[in-house]
């Protein structure tokens, strides 16, 4: 019989998935080189040693004796259970045809590099394993830097053990896998000397949302056992794969991991973790370029299998190349592509304020779901008897070990992980709330709490102090109608864009960039200015600290106002996004970080120094510039041109020209790669001298709450005249009617993106009979304005 597979024997056509019936793992670790895709040197036995060893001295019936009637639940019973059957693997011995081929196998690969005895990585594969279903992950064990004939050989038996690591008798009995139909194979894999380098893992899919249009891939220095164990907190990237395939800087976002310590080699060439230093925690571990040849790497190999897929990676030292060591597919959004639920949509929602709640700790959400329940602190799987059904785990971190616990958990917390590690995975499997990365959880959450794990409110996930009800909506996309009018979202928040862009919509009719720039950026934009051209500002080393990662100010704004346009444009591309350039007023720039020391008071700073004033003012021009540059590189550099502009409060027609000739000068010229730049319609002027505005503009984009303001003398931001404030005003709604006939008899846009469509549906009756092109609404309002305007169409 064949008891070993070298991976580059393996053909291009005859590759299966790992977890495929009849698969091995040499199977999965093929060579990829027809793909462009490196992969390191190695060989994989079959699921005939497998079952060799089984064989040997009825050591089937021994473990069957061992596990059969096992109470999975009972945790004491399943880790006693365990223990024995790998125990029993551990204490036989390897059949001799196997030793002799793995030890031939393994001299035959040293001598590939020039050694006696060449360092490996051991990895098991089980024949269940990465299925299209379960993923698996991290159920088996996979052994580093292995060397030598003797070393091999306990380590391939060690891996044959693994099958029965307690988490892997649990998952297998959660999803209906009967053991006795499991087989592994072993693969062993020349070492990448990711040590002295980095290593990570990537996603061909946003693992939040699901969306296929992203790839992720989260990186840390060293070996990659701590970032497929949730030991630290990686740096992440995400890329957009329509713009990758033009051969575009696809990179839509970076952000910066703590990454607190990193694997490497002992002296006696053993792996140990060390604490990172100040250096490495301040900046990326992960090049732009080496993110880029990564993204590549993952289009072929998810292209060559036809289905997402979860990858890992190395880069190592010695030669500079990037090494793809695994790849599986992704489980659990691929599950429901095809599937009867894939036109269901499920949406969380907390149902009140959550400003009034104590909020206790922030992480990386994993899913999109919410938990409520009584907290439990695990230090150890040793008190796993104490943890209850529905009860909030809470933990330092929760590696494949924990599988059984989190699945009966109600939520699940801990102080290390990224979104991408096995841990995070199976969360997502399962479905429970998970929030990974907060830090210090165990120190703050104590025993007998009620909290609220909330993973609904985009890429950040909070704790909340006490019980706070939510709702579940279920949407059946397979009912909806396509509204003639368009119906826009309005999105401010980077982090939640791929969340709701699965909303049923046309676009996006207005993205704040001040939301990006208070959210993201958080120093006043001339402070930064003035710390490029080398000068003090006040608050220098808190912005020196939000700027880690960066090579300066000016870098660290464009790349981070440039992300955060991207990831917008990106969850809704092809559809058009609008995005309005800053509209801060003088009150909220000054709370900025060196905000006071550029910004006077001002009694009504409501219709003061804001929107296109600012951008051709000497107090703020080179800033305004700065935005230019972040968005003309979203459009060419990342190749989202579905990015449409948008200028506020533009007082006349003059103002426009003013900035119309700065976006020029920065290279945002009306025309030029479908280019196209709007006003919006915010101030009677723009209304009375639409014509002329219409000569400076390419469309309108009504602003109906500062349109309301200004028409009727009123301070929206006074209690004392709220009553007054009505967007149903007739004298508003004429001004309305007036911009829309404007423009369509110039033959330009009109849509409208202020509050009013969003809180009153005859708002969006008369928008529709007046035949506006688009109304952009708030996300809560999308669905049920959708049938409001499909009826009336239908009327009309």
């Amino acid at each position: 019989m064949n008891y070993i597979r070298f991976f580059e024997t393996v053909g291009i056509k005859d590759v299966g998935l790992v977890g495929g019936k009849n698969a091995s793992l040499g199977e999965m670790y093929q060579n990829l080189s027809p793909l462009g895709v490196n992969v390191p040197n190695g060989f994989s036995t079959t699921k005939d040693a497998y079952n060799l060893l089984l064989s040997q001295n009825k050591l089937d019936e021994r473990i069957e004796a061992l596990i059969g009637g096992l109470d999975v639940e009972d945790v004491t019973q399943l880790q006693r259970c365990g223990k024995a059957v790998r125990e029993l693997i551990l204490n036989e011995t390897l059949p001799l045809e196997l030793e002799t081929a793995l030890s031939e196998a393994y001299t035959q690969l040293s001598g590939t590099y020039g050694e006696e005895e060449t360092d490996v990585a051991v990895r098991s594969s089980a024949t269940a394993e990465d299925l299209p279903d379960a993923s698996f992950a991290g159920q088996q064990e996979s052994y580093l830097n292995i060397r030598g004939t003797q070393c091999l050989l306990l380590h391939v038996k060690r891996c044959f053990a693994s099958l029965f690591t307690d988490r892997a008798i649990s998952y297998r009995h959660s999803r209906g896998f009967d053991h006795r139909t499991v087989s592994l194979c072993v693969g062993v894999q020349k070492m990448v000397r990711s040590d002295q380098a980095s290593s990570g893992v990537i996603f061909t899919l946003d693992t939040q949302s699901g969306n296929q249009n992203v790839i992720t891939v989260t990186s840390v220095f060293g070996l990659g056992e701590n970032i497929v164990g949730g030991r630290v907190n990686p740096d992440e990237f995400y890329l957009f794969k329509p713009t990758l395939r033009q051969d575009k800087t696809a990179i839509i976002k970076r952000q910066l991991g703590s990454k607190e310590m990193k694997m490497i080699y002992d002296e006696k060439l053993k792996t140990l973790n060390i604490s990172t230093t100040e250096k490495e925690r301040a900046r990326f571990s992960l090049s732009d370029d080496d993110v880029m040849i990564l993204g590549r790497y993952a289009l072929a190999i998810e292209e060559h299998y036809g289905m997402p897929m979860d990858i890992e990676w190395a880069k190592d030292a010695r030669d500079g190349n990037l090494y793809i060591v695994q790849a599986r597919p992704e489980t659990v959004h691929s599950k429901h592509l095809n599937s009867i639920n894939a036109k269901i949509i499920e949406k969380y929602q907390i149902k009140e304020d959550t400003s009034k709640r104590t909020r206790l700790l922030t992480g990386q959400s994993i899913g999109e779901k919410i938990g409520v329940g009584v907290v439990r602190v695990i230090r150890d799987l040793s008190e796993a008897s104490k943890f209850n059904a529905g009860e909030v785990l809470v933990a330092d971190i929760t590696d494949p070990d924990w599988e059984p616990l989190m699945k009966k958990a109600g939520a699940v917390v801990t102080n290390k992980g990224g979104r991408t590690c096995h841990a995070a995975i199976v969360a997502r499997e399962i479905g429970v709330s998970t929030i990974v990365g907060t830090t210090n959880a165990t120190e703050l959450l104590k025993d007998g709490m009620e909290v609220t794990v909330c993973c609904a409110e985009g890429e950040a996930g909070y704790v909340y102090e006490g019980r706070i009800d939510y709702e579940l909506e279920t949407i059946d996309l397979a009912d909806l109608q396509e509204p003639k009018t368009k119906l826009f979202m309005n999105v401010g928040n980077p982090e939640k864009a791929f969340s709701l862009a699965t909303i049923p919509n046309q676009g996006v009719g207005l993205a704040r960039m001040e939301f990006i720039i208070n959210n993201h950026i958080k120093a006043h934009p001339m402070a930064l200015y003035d710390m490029h051209q080398g000068k003090w500002v006040k608050g220098k080393e808190e912005i020196e600290l939000l700027m880690q990662g960066f090579e300066d100010p000016k870098s660290f704004f464009i790349n981070k106002l440039s992300a955060g346009i991207g990831m917008i444009a990106a969850a809704f591309y092809p559809n058009p996004v609008i995005v309005r350039t800053s509209d801060f007023k003088s009150n909220e720039y000054k709370h900025m970080l060196g905000g006071e020391a550029y910004e006077k008071d001002e009694e009504n700073p409501m219709i003061g120094f804001r929107g296109a004033s600012r951008y051709y003012s000497d107090a703020y021009k080179e800033a305004f510039k700065w935005e230019c540059e972040a968005l003309k590189k979203v459009r060419d550099e990342m190749g989202l041109t579905n990015v449409k502009l948008m200028i506020p409060f533009v007082r006349t027609p003059d103002e426009g020209r003013k900035v119309i000739s700065i976006m020029n000068e920065m290279g945002l010229v009306q025309g030029e790669n479908g280019l196209e730049i709007y006003a919006m319609c915010e101030i009677p002027s723009n209304v009375i001298f639409a014509e002329e505005f219409l000569k400076v503009f390419d469309g309108y984009s009504i602003g109906s709450n500062d349109l309301t303001q200004l028409t009727l003398g009123v301070d929206r931001d006074s209690t004392l005249v709220a009553h007054i404030f009505d967007e149903r005003n007739e004298a508003v709604k004429r001004l309305i009617k007036m911009a829309i006939d404007a423009c369509k008899k110039e033959g330009k846009y009109i849509g409208i993106c202020g509050q009013a469509p969003s809180d009153y549906p005859e708002i969006t009756e008369f928008l529709v009979e007046n035949g506006i092109d688009s109304i952009s609404l708030n996300p809560d309002s999308v669905l049920k304005m959708r049938q409001v305007v499909v009826e009336l169409e239908k009327r009309l």
